[in-house]
Parts: C-alpha cells; structure tokens; sequence
C-alpha cells in the first residue's frame, strides 16, 4: 500500500515553488517597500503552502480540511497583494502574470485536495 505523502499532492508543490520564486523577488526588493509591501506579501504567499502542510500533518478529517480552506484565504490575500505590487511597480508585467497564473490554479487543486480527504478519510 502506497501513502499519500506532502510531496505527492499539487498544490502543495506549485504553492511552494510559488512562495520561493516571490521570495526572490521580495529580496532584491528596497528596504521600505521589502518591510511593508514585501514582508506581508511572502507572509501571504508562504501561508498558502504553510497551511497545506499544517492540514496535511492533522489527525482527523475536519482539522485537515479547515486548515485546506485557511489556505484559500491565503491565495486570495497573495492575489491582493500580487495587484498592489504591480500597481505599485514592484514587479515586471512578466512576474505579474505568472504569479497570478499560479495563484488562480491553486484554489480548482485545493478543493481537489479537499474532496481527496472527504472521500478517502473516516470522520
């Protein structure tokens, strides 16, 4: 029998690709843009895969999948702050696109992930 690991599972590896390659944005980024726009927008960007991680490792069904949704959340506070960025011009047309492109995959594989535990765990 073959174990579901961390790993194994989509939106936990695109969400922490994700949050690297913004960190790496982030950290070229001026002192006072990095303390204020950058420090809450890798804040939000690793939550979405901290919280994966988080539900990942509960026991039982109902902490896993709040946890999952805690997620949700926090790919739509990185949409927020992905626009202010832009907006602001702290990122290329480029990066823009392709973060926003990975943040709008992310919640279609985190309901995926949701209804994986529904039907494969015990309550």
């Amino acid at each position: 029998m073959k174990y579901l690991r961390l790993n194994d599972i989509d939106c936990y590896k695109r969400a922490l690709n994700l949050s690297n390659y913004v960190w790496k944005i982030v950290a070229d980024w001026e002192w006072f843009v990095k303390k204020t726009v950058g420090a809450q927008f890798a804040e939000a960007i690793d939550s979405i895969s901290a919280n994966i991680a988080e539900g990942f490792g509960r026991y039982s069904k109902k902490d896993k999948i709040k946890f999952y949704h805690y997620s949700f959340g926090s790919v739509k506070e990185s949409c927020d702050w992905n626009l202010k960025s832009k907006t602001r011009g702290l990122l290329s047309e480029k990066n823009y696109v392709y973060i926003l492109n990975e943040l709008q995959k992310l919640p279609k594989e985190i309901n995926q992930l949701i209804q994986y535990t529904n039907q494969k765990l015990r309550d």
